[in-house]
């Protein structure tokens, strides 16, 4: 089946999206085990990829639990350090793509704020030929409503889309729309994909 379109999310695939790593540095492993397990961040940011502006969630977060105060508004003050790294195999495959005169798109969960503090630190989430951000959108994968924007913003058979996501409820809610799709669990087998597709040489895929 011909491709018209290469989706990628972003966290995890082409930066990491591990905030313990960032606080394990910072505060120690113990002390992060510590943060995670009495303060929901993870579960408070999804509200940030809903549309909620980043400071908005974080500070009234600090305030809710003052023993962690300092700790939880580094989730804004250091956001470019903690969605860090960018993986670099991802990212050539990206711009791989891009010379091969492939559409690239991105469907992502992320803050409306925040992507683009993430875009200036990392040049390359700046080159997609369309950007789809759930907190733009006020819409959020797995959420099918996200897909069947996708759909008719770019005008392209879903038949005809190949879409790549770490997590397997985004995959499968985009298989159900009749998505091609491909479970990323790192950037090999990724490239092996995209060759398989004939999307990329082997060369390109490197």
């Amino acid at each position: 089946m011909t491709i018209d379109a290469v989706i990628f999310d972003i966290g995890n695939v082409l930066i990491e999206w591990q905030p313990e790593k960032f606080y394990d540095r910072v505060i120690g492993p113990e002390r992060r085990a510590a943060l995670f397990s009495e303060v929901p961040l993870h579960e408070e940011h999804q509200r940030v990829d809903e549309g909620v502006a980043l400071a908005d969630v974080v500070f009234p977060l600090a305030e809710r639990f003052p023993r962690w105060g300092a700790e939880i508004r580094m989730w804004h003050d250091h956001w470019v350090e903690l969605a860090a790294p960018e993986i670099p195999h991802s990212v050539r495959l990206l711009r791989a793509l891009k010379r091969n005169r492939v559409t690239v798109f991105t469907l992502t969960n992320f803050g409306h704020d925040n992507y683009p503090m993430s875009q200036q630190a990392f040049p390359f989430l700046r080159e997609f030929d369309r950007e789809y951000v759930s907190g733009r959108l006020r819409l959020i994968k797995p959420d099918p409503a996200i897909y069947a924007h996708v759909e008719a913003d770019c005008g392209i058979a879903p038949d005809r889309l190949l879409f790549t996501d770490d997590r397997q409820d985004n995959i499968e809610a985009a298989r159900a729309r009749g998505w091609q799709t491909h479970h990323f669990t790192g950037p090999e087998g990724w490239a092996a994909r995209l060759v398989a597709e004939g999307l990329l040489s082997k060369e390109d895929a490197q």
